[in-house]
């Protein structure tokens, strides 16, 4: 089983700040190893959600419950979620255990394990739009409902790690469908590389 070097330390994830953390993923690796097969791909798309002080977030003014409890983790936690009964979609949650902040992984580029990632995403061709999108990246990766809850500091099987890819200007937008947040959906807390392909929708 193959482990990157520079893992990602438990410090990055605790930061009280999402929005700040969600710019600082941006560049960093996503890697799964999957049923013996490693996957490696650069987070290019992030979105910022704050606990209970956020419309947009699943644990505004506190909600607990079942799908929930995870965002209520430590930072460094998987939270792993079905949307629409579809699309599985992968958040890092960040800050100190109770405070249920987390970042939205929204698109990423390929770098590993690319020929098993287009065959998850049934495609024969390695266009950036096959990864562009929160649904589609997990289905990339193999990232689904079993790994939710995953620490990702000490996990083998899905963690995150730094990378050596250059500083590019960071993108500031409003979030994607969130319309029912009402003024929070006009903060700009989604963040993506100017100039990159990989890009779930420019603004």
């Amino acid at each position: 089983m193959k482990v990157a070097k520079k893992r990602l330390e438990r410090s990055l994830f605790l930061n009280s700040n999402v929005v700040e953390l969600a710019q600082r993923l941006l560049g960093k690796l996503i890697c799964t190893n999957i049923n013996g097969v490693y996957c490696e791909a650069i987070i290019t798309e992030t979105e910022a959600y704050s606990g209970e002080n956020d419309k947009a977030c699943h644990a505004h003014m506190g909600r607990f419950t079942n799908r929930t409890a995870t965002m209520y983790e430590e930072g460094g936690t998987a939270y792993i979620y079905l949307c629409y009964g579809i699309h599985h979609l992968f958040n890092v949650v960040s800050n100190v255990k109770g405070k249920a902040d987390a970042v939205l992984i929204r698109s990423v580029e390929p770098v590993e394990g690319i020929e098993k990632m287009l065959e998850r995403r049934n495609s024969k061709s390695n266009r950036p739009k096959i990864y562009a999108g929160p649904g589609k990246l997990c289905q990339a990766l193999g990232i689904d409902k079993s790994l939710n809850g995953v620490d990702l500091v000490n996990s083998n099987v899905i963690y995150l790690a730094d990378s050596d890819i250059d500083a590019a200007e960071i993108i500031k937008t409003t979030r994607i469908g969130i319309d029912y947040a009402e003024e929070d959906a006009l903060l700009p807390w989604r963040f993506y590389f100017s100039g990159n392909k990989y890009v779930s929708k420019y603004k």
